[in-house]
């Protein structure tokens, strides 16, 4: 699970829910069945007439993405390029073949079983941009559906204060009973802005942050791949490949043969 997710969340009602009460609030005034049906029901009816069945199936894998952290290690894949590159030079593409086969990532399994094959290099390049795409899109359309909830959702608390409001002045001969009901209604308020503001556009930025991180990886394998199929120098891959990490790599041994005072 990805901690920081779940942090965040805690924290973000922990400080909403204890600043209310710490101004002498009772946490029961926060609890409105009536508002929650509104504000949740309304926003995500809204979201599913904005979106096609195929994309809104794809909400609880938008979710594992979100609450899930994948482990990706670069160092690990540019140290398996380097190692494949040194192969490839001494005994040629095919010695890859039975390692392609086997290999867990489908993106440079399909690469490298397409340099075994002699794919044109243009070709090759074509082919996994395309799949680099595919993932893109898919995140994007994933994101997407949490923003159009953050979106709707204060949209919905509105109108359910106005529809509370509405009920508060149908009954003003009773006037004891204008000020609860007044705080029910703008309860609805509360929960359109603050679902959107600490769920749903918090999950949207975090599905992106998930896509770009998977093709940033997906793009230094494909620069491996075409630079293992040209037969470049290993060492030179090495550092090709290291220009691609955001922080420079300390006391690891994917440095060894790297000069100090390299920017990556």
């Amino acid at each position: 699970m990805d901690l920081t997710t779940i942090l965040g969340l805690v924290l973000g009602l922990a400080g909403l829910i204890g600043g209310y009460l710490w101004d002498g609030g009772h946490i029961s005034s926060l609890v409105i069945p009536s508002a929650m049906l509104i504000v949740f029901g309304g926003t995500f009816g809204a979201v599913a007439v904005s979106f096609p069945g195929s994309i809104l199936a794809k909400i609880p894998q938008a979710l594992r993405i979100a609450f899930k952290q994948e482990q990706r290690d670069s160092l690990a894949t540019i140290e398996e390029l380097v190692d494949m590159a040194t192969v490839a030079r001494r005994e040629g593409v095919l010695a890859l073949e039975q390692r392609a086969q086997e290999h867990p990532n489908p993106f440079l399994k399909d690469g490298l079983l397409m340099v075994v094959d002699g794919t044109d290099p243009e070709l090759t390049r074509q082919i996994l941009e395309l799949e680099m795409d595919a993932i893109e899109h898919k995140f994007d359309h994933m994101s997407k559906i949490f923003e159009a909830g953050g979106g709707y959702a204060p949209t919905m608390g509105i109108i359910g204060t106005v529809m509370g409001l509405i009920h508060v002045l149908g009954n003003l001969d009773e006037p004891s009973k204008l000020g609860p009901a007044i705080a029910v209604a703008f309860t609805a308020t509360l929960y359109g802005v603050m679902s959107a503001n600490l769920i749903y556009l918090p999950i949207a930025s975090k599905i992106k942050l998930r896509g770009k991180e998977m093709v940033s990886e997906m793009e230094l394998m494909l620069e491996g791949i075409l630079a293992l199929q040209a037969g470049e120098n290993p060492q030179l891959i090495k550092k090709k490949l290291t220009s691609f990490l955001h922080e420079k790599p300390s006391k690891n041994p994917i440095e060894a043969g790297v000069d100090d005072g390299e920017e990556k």
